[in-house]
């Protein structure tokens, strides 16, 4: 076979590949591989590399989209219930109500970053995962049990402290299995769990709204039960099948551990399995990064207007249809918003581009926004609604995949980088909870959001700025590239062609 033939088959078998979102890692110096990997050739290394991430595609991805649909429903379920007569049972106002959603975040938030800094130095990080979930089942059933509004709330902080491992921690066991340029579809399946939890969130509040009154039991309350109760039951399963990290995963063979450590060592230019950074110098590190300070501030402003989700079912109910419609209503957004991260990270990742995406999100969510204050008109605003959740949580999968690029190695800070930004964007979810008080236009609220996306588009465009800047000392070499070693790039990385990738 001739050159031109070869390199024809493999531009075909990339081409292939990156399809199905498996992007090859190529080696510019065969000795730099495990000596396993050295004896076989490019297609069969291919072939191995194929096998790996479709192993981690069946196993992980749908154990964890699983768990973040009961994570959602667990944690939205609330919203529900304010439909279902929660607020009377429980003598509860509206600011009471406001805070019984805000104070789920004064657990949920400060406990993210401590249990991130844990699940990077310790050997079974699915199972640390799946105790969360069954603890935080149980607390959520057992809010069916609560008949006061200080009941309520003390539940609340305690399921917020439990909830805090989940997210942060699947984000960073995803980073560790797949490279960088394969984990925006894999973020985006968790979002689209996300969604489905929504969708499915509002159907079986629809359902259990019929069950009010058998035994004796009202509807919020069977509501709590039924969904603790399944969340409990998968949590315990699935601790027995969510693998651990790749260079001691058992469900993969030694060959493939190699392979599978060996592509994200190559593609970071740092061992995933062999770095001696320990906690607090890899938070410490991350703390010295500015581009840390950046992300955060944009997942604030995200986290904002990703608040929606806390009250959707309210901002449906302006239609003025009963209880059980609502709540049917509220399911097609979210549907659509699945297939919406589809494609956006689709693109995302075929064209390498972060900026642009997340910029036709802010677009599209401030026109829902700006359609919900202008008018009341039935069509119009459910028109803006169908839209609203593809474009106001659209961003947060994108920065997501965006601090992985950015912030590779060593593992521990970017352990600490994941749950800084969840954690500190998160509080925006305190103060916007107390905005959604003035319907059915909700002023406050969507003015609110509004100015977040204005903001949020302003130092998006600051912080591609800095981006290219860096990249173009790096791409410049020598002394220029090592002035970016103060922001917690390697010699190693530098020497190995590393670069911000995505803006």
């Amino acid at each position: 076979m001739s050159h031109l033939q070869q390199d024809d088959n493999k531009l075909e078998y990339e081409d292939a590949d990156k399809e199905q979102g498996v992007v090859h890692v190529e080696p510019e110096d065969p000795a730099s591989m495990p000596e396993s990997l050295r004896s076989l050739t490019d297609e069969e290394r291919r072939a191995l590399e194929k096998k790996i991430v479709r192993k981690a595609d069946l196993v992980i991805l749908p154990i964890v989209g699983v768990l973040y649909i009961l994570n959602y429903i667990d944690r939205q379920n609330l919203s529900a219930a304010k439909l279902q007569g929660i607020m009377e049972d429980l003598n509860m106002n509206t600011q009471q109500f406001a805070t019984a959603i805000a104070i789920l975040f004064v657990g949920y938030l400060p406990f993210q970053i401590p249990s991130n800094l844990i699940i990077a130095h310790i050997t079974r990080p699915g199972a640390y995962i799946c105790v969360a979930v069954t603890i935080w089942g149980s607390i959520s059933a057992a809010t069916a049990a609560v008949h006061s509004y200080s009941a309520l709330l003390a539940v609340r902080v305690i399921l917020g402290a439990v909830e805090a491992v989940f997210f942060p921690g699947v984000i960073y066991l995803l980073s560790a299995w797949y490279t960088k340029n394969e984990l925006g579809r894999r973020i985006a399946g968790l979002y689209i769990g996300q969604q489905v939890g929504n969708a499915f969130g509002g159907l079986i509040a629809a359902g259990c709204l019929k069950m009010d009154g058998i035994h004796g039991i009202r509807g919020w309350r069977w509501l709590f039960i039924l969904e603790g109760c399944a969340t409990v039951g998968l949590g315990l399963i699935f601790f027995f099948f969510l693998p651990e990290y790749p260079h001691n995963a058992k469900m993969l063979k030694p060959i493939e551990r190699d392979m599978a450590v060996w592509r994200l060592e190559r593609e970071a230019g740092a061992a995933e399995g062999k770095e001696d950074i320990g906690t607090m110098q890899g938070f410490l590190i991350g703390l010295k990064d500015p581009k840390i300070y950046a992300l955060i501030f944009m997942n604030m402003m995200s986290q904002c207007m990703g608040s929606i989700a806390n009250f959707f079912p309210t901002i449906v109910k302006t239609l003025g249809y009963n209880n059980i419609k609502t709540l049917l209503l509220t399911a097609p957004p979210y549907v659509f918003a699945g297939f919406y991260y589809c494609g956006l990270t689709w693109y995302s990742d075929r064209r390498n581009s972060m900026y642009f995406p997340i910029l036709f999100c802010l677009c599209l969510a401030s026109i829902t926004y700006i359609i919900s204050l202008a008018t009341t008109n039935t069509a119009a605003r459910y028109t803006a609604m169908i839209f609203m959740p593809s474009g106001s949580v659209g961003p947060q999968l994108l920065l997501y995949k965006t601090i992985n690029h950015h912030m590779p190695r060593p593992v521990a800070k970017r352990a600490a980088a994941i749950a800084m930004m969840n954690a500190i964007g998160g509080t925006s979810n305190v103060w916007t909870s107390y905005l959604w008080y003035d319907g059915p236009r909700y002023f406050a609220a969507f003015g609110a959001l509004l100015a977040s996306g204005f903001i949020f588009a302003l130092t998006l465009t600051g912080y591609r700025w800095f981006i290219l800047r860096e990249n173009r000392k790096l791409d410049a070499g020598g002394d220029t590239a090592r002035e970016t070693m103060k922001y917690g790039i390697t010699e190693q990385m530098i020497d190995l062609g590393w670069r911000h990738e995505g803006f």
